[in-house]
């Protein structure tokens, strides 16, 4: 694959992996609208692999506490920090999984990936952004996150299966409806995502594997480096402005392209 193409798949992925506008549906978008050839599926896992790595390192402090409290929670304690923040990212990964695993082995996700689609969920899931993030109070931070918060927002999570919707966006949205803060309902959002992209990653990594040749395996870890300094450029900046900014900039930008992706496919 030409490293330009690997470039921009590596800074889609990257770039929108955690900002709420959707990683997913811009890389389907690529290649229907560019007429580039689809990255397939071993480059998908390996910018995924890429995100994983910079979220990893950006909360490295928080993810150190939750992989050293799995010993405790093998043996059914979560009577740590640790165990505890295990425990919750376990739980908020099940609906997303479950989800994944129907649309996998029914074949409805190929139904899914139409410009149509990506273009109403854009439109439609950044106006719902705007509303709770105007609208939801900001009384909530990371350490009132419970079970029942888990569960909540684990079923926000598994609706960004639907490309366009976005996996960071739905999970802030139904974070800031719950009441958290922008910050930590984006820090949640972030933390959540390592249980699924190590999921998701799983679940496409075999076919991927097994199909690999070299030059691809070289490709592979291009787009996944590229992927990881992309992620970690749009992680440090997110973060820090969600101090004094709000959503409202990703809501616009949602709703402009929802409306061009609507009038493509309509006309």
């Amino acid at each position: 694959m030409p490293l330009f193409h690997l470039i921009i798949i590596a800074l889609i992925q990257g770039l929108t992996e955690f900002l709420p506008i959707s990683s997913s549906g811009h890389l389907i978008l690529l290649p229907r609208l560019t007429g580039l050839e689809d990255q397939g599926q071993a480059v998908d896992v390996a910018v995924h692999v890429g995100t994983l790595v910079a979220v990893l390192l950006y909360f490295w402090s928080d993810m150190r506490k939750a992989f050293g409290g799995l010993p405790r929670l093998l043996i059914g304690k979560a009577d740590t920090e640790g165990a505890k923040l295990a425990l919750l990212l376990l739980i908020s990964s099940v609906p997303v999984i479950a989800f994944g695993l129907i649309l996998k082995l029914t074949g409805l996700d190929a139904y899914l990936r139409s410009v149509a689609i990506i273009g109403w969920t854009m439109l439609i899931f950044g106006i719902l952004l705007y509303w709770a993030d105007q609208f939801g109070e900001t009384t909530r931070t990371q350490e009132n996150w419970s079970l029942t918060d888990a569960m909540v927002v684990g079923v926000w999570q598994a609706i960004a299966l639907i490309p366009g919707t976005s996996r960071s966006g739905i999970t802030i949205t139904g974070a800031r409806f719950l009441g958290y803060n922008r910050h930590d309902a984006a820090k949640l959002s972030m933390l959540m995502s390592v249980p699924t992209i190590i999921a998701s990653g799983m679940l496409l990594s075999g076919e991927a594997i097994m199909n690999a040749d070299l030059a691809l395996l070289r490709d592979c870890g291009i787009a996944a480096a590229l992927a990881f300094v992309a992620a970690l450029l749009a992680l440090t900046i997110m973060m820090r402005l969600l101090r004094s900014v709000s959503f409202t900039p990703y809501v616009i930008y949602r709703v402009v392209l929802g409306v061009i992706l609507l009038v493509i496919a309509y006309s």
